[in-house]
């Protein structure tokens, strides 16, 4: 097992990660270069997302196998 290193702002604690992160987004709304979806464009890349990712059938199929198996332990668990 590797040592963790404290450097960066990965090593940094959660707080003070957040702290930043919403200092940088706040400027980036300030200057208006940060992007607001509208609903509809949400809606858009949501489907966008879910066509693309939808044509991986490996990954399809893992995903229903998961679910699959979650439902017969839960089945499983209920007849206990």
């Amino acid at each position: 097992m590797t040592k963790k290193s404290n450097r960066g702002f990965g090593g940094m604690d959660k707080d003070l990660q957040k702290e930043i992160a919403s200092k940088g987004g706040k400027a980036a709304h300030a200057k208006g270069r940060a992007h607001e979806f509208t609903s509809e464009e949400a809606l858009l890349a949501g489907r966008m997302g879910g066509q693309k990712i939808s044509q991986d059938r490996e990954h399809m199929a893992a995903i229903g196998r998961r679910g699959g198996q979650a439902r017969a332990r839960a089945r499983k668990a209920a007849a206990s």
